[in-house]
């Protein structure tokens, strides 16, 4: 993928309508704003916004499967990648992304996110002000299609966090960097899963880890 400097080049690539860029322009703008008090990004990555976080979210959209309607992200943080995504299937009739994370300060940016691009008007969005594994965000949310992540955790306890929300077909997404396989082999001591390791489109040593069956060792 060619370096993606602003909408104009995120429109070429993911091929997203008129609408999707707007709303996208209107995220990046709180986001700015709201960097500035909290810390929803690296610092020095907020130049490169369309390419580090909105490409890098984005691109997990081509790897769901096709059948995905309710998707779970989790650790949304500044929204990367849940609400991203959430933006990009705005188009396609009844989704809907669930996004948890703990931090009360950035949920309510994801709130502020979701209200000003009118996304909610488009697919419902859930948003969890709680820890991932507390039991009843598992009762609450239940099995879904897609559960995502971006550089949460190790992946032996990321895919914990997983786990209670797979179902038979649930894909899991997660990206990860360039200790991928190092994770991977740890994480199998625990874990039975069949999973593909794909390049990122956005960062050199970036690994996009496909997770297809999870289960217990």
């Amino acid at each position: 993928m060619n370096h993606i400097a602003g909408p104009a080049d995120f429109a070429a690539a993911f091929g997203v309508s008129r609408e999707t860029v707007g709303r996208l322009k209107i995220y990046a703008g709180l986001l700015e704003r709201w960097q500035t008090t909290i810390n929803l990004v690296a610092p020095g990555s907020v130049p490169d916004l369309w390419h580090r976080h909105f490409a890098d979210s984005a691109q997990l959209v081509a790897l769901a499967p096709h059948r995905a309607v309710h998707w779970l992200d989790l650790g949304s943080g500044g929204g990367f990648p849940g609400l991203v995504v959430g933006q990009m299937l705005a188009e396609r009739p009844g989704c809907q992304v669930t996004l948890i994370e703990s931090d009360e300060r950035k949920c309510a940016f994801l709130r502020e996110v979701v209200r000003q691009t009118g996304l909610a008007s488009a697919l419902r969005v859930d948003i969890v002000t709680d820890r991932i594994e507390k039991a009843a965000n598992t009762a609450t949310v239940g099995l879904v299609d897609v559960v995502s992540a971006r550089a949460l955790a190790p992946l032996d306890k990321l895919l914990g966090w997983c786990r209670p929300f797979f179902g038979d077909a649930t894909v899991g997404l997660l990206l990860k960097g360039r200790d991928m396989e190092a994770e991977l082999a740890t994480a199998r001591t625990t874990w039975r899963l069949e999973a593909e390791a794909r390049p990122s489109m956005t960062q050199v040593d970036g690994r996009i880890l496909v997770v297809k069956t999870l289960a217990p060792a």
